[in-house]
């Protein structure tokens, strides 16, 4: 079963998210946790963006940074740019954005 802790973890300079971006979805919404195939956890979100020329990238940035409090020059794509599967890096305080993120993810499951 998947955990918060699997998907998120602190870094220098805030924290480091993975994510799996589903895009042309029905809406923009963070959907829960998902189990990888290697055991980790990742935070499942859907974008109606299309994904090309950075798009649903964009249209997750934006969801990611209404829904947590963080602006969206403090979030990054490290890795996945062109995946579904993406970590994150957020400039933020870890003690004021953990539990944002963990309502966000358990008002959807």
């Amino acid at each position: 079963m998947a955990e918060l802790g699997d998907a998120v973890k602190a870094c220098e300079g805030g924290l480091r998210v993975a994510v799996r971006l589903t895009p042309k979805g029905r809406r923009d919404a963070i959907e829960g946790l998902a189990d990888t195939a290697d055991g980790a956890a990742e935070i499942k979100a859907s974008v109606t963006a299309v994904p090309e020329d950075g798009k649903a990238n964009r249209a997750l940035v934006k969801l990611l940074s209404k829904s947590w409090g963080i602006p969206k020059s403090g979030i990054a794509i490290v890795s996945g740019a062109t995946d579904r599967h993406k970590v994150l890096s957020l400039a933020c305080d870890p003690e004021r954005t953990l539990p944002r993120i963990a309502q966000s993810v358990s008002a959807a499951s």
